[in-house]
């Protein structure tokens, strides 16, 4: 029985990689005309919904999910969330209308046909270096000022420990919501983790709960507001993983 389930894990990490891929290849004349050109990112964008819809369906994941507040089409924000699974990523593309931009590890760049894509349509970070977290601030500052809206997951990357609920935030989302003045939109994910984790034997198809919480205003705060900023966006988050766990 155990081997079967470890069959069954390998059939699936690769079942993932081929939905991953084949919409990309079939698409790729037209992606690579949308990412080449700033006034083209949204259609890339849209492209890019469907592709992470399609990825979920296919992987056997049912979207439940919960919004407190609506997004206002044209306008930026900053979205946080937990951060568990490589699923994370398909889950924010699906909920989010307003065309945004990932902060991501570079390392996802070597992804054959998909790094092709995300390292012309993300902000690319090597957290081990200080010059490299200073420029994703500057290349974040130039999507915001074209009306973008920025993905950043506060936990700064997924912890080995699977047992940590959530991990403590890093400052940079915070201090560039603030800098821009535009709200933070925290949301939960629920079930990512059991889903589909980044060890290899592990996932299964199920639901995947989301919440999109009440928006948290920036407007009036400065960088003394930071700590405070951050620690109310995680305590949300965290409170809602605590509640999502009682169910």
């Amino acid at each position: 029985m155990k081997a079967l389930k470890y069959i069954f894990w390998t059939l699936y990490r690769i079942w993932f990689y081929i939905l991953m891929a084949v919409p990309i290849i079939i698409l790729s004349p037209f992606l690579v005309l949308a990412v080449s050109f700033d006034t083209t990112y949204p259609l890339f964008f849209i492209m890019a919904r469907w592709w992470a819809r399609f990825i979920l369906i296919g992987m056997g994941f049912r979207t439940s999910l919960e919004r407190v507040e609506n997004f206002e089409p044209g306008k930026s924000y900053m979205l946080v969330a937990n951060h568990t699974s490589m699923a994370d990523v398909m889950l924010m593309l699906s909920i989010c209308p307003n065309p945004f931009v990932f902060v991501g590890k570079k390392e996802l760049a070597k992804i054959p046909v998909f790094g092709f894509f995300y390292k012309r349509s993300c902000i690319l970070v090597d957290r081990n270096s200080s010059k490299s977290r200073f420029e994703v601030f500057q290349q974040a500052q130039a999507r915001l000022n074209r009306g973008l809206s920025v993905c950043i997951f506060p936990e700064g990357g997924v912890t080995d420990d699977e047992s940590v609920l959530l991990d403590e935030f890093k400052d940079g989302a915070f201090r560039l919501a603030i800098d821009h003045q535009i709200p933070i939109v925290p949301m939960t994910f629920a079930d990512n983790k059991k889903r589909f984790s980044f060890r290899f034997f592990s996932g299964s198809p199920g639901r995947m709960r989301a919440k999109v919480h009440a928006f948290i205003s920036t407007e009036g705060l400065t960088q003394e507001d930071k700590k405070d900023l951050k620690d109310k966006t995680r305590q949300v988050i965290y409170g809602q993983l605590v509640e999502f766990g009682k169910e």
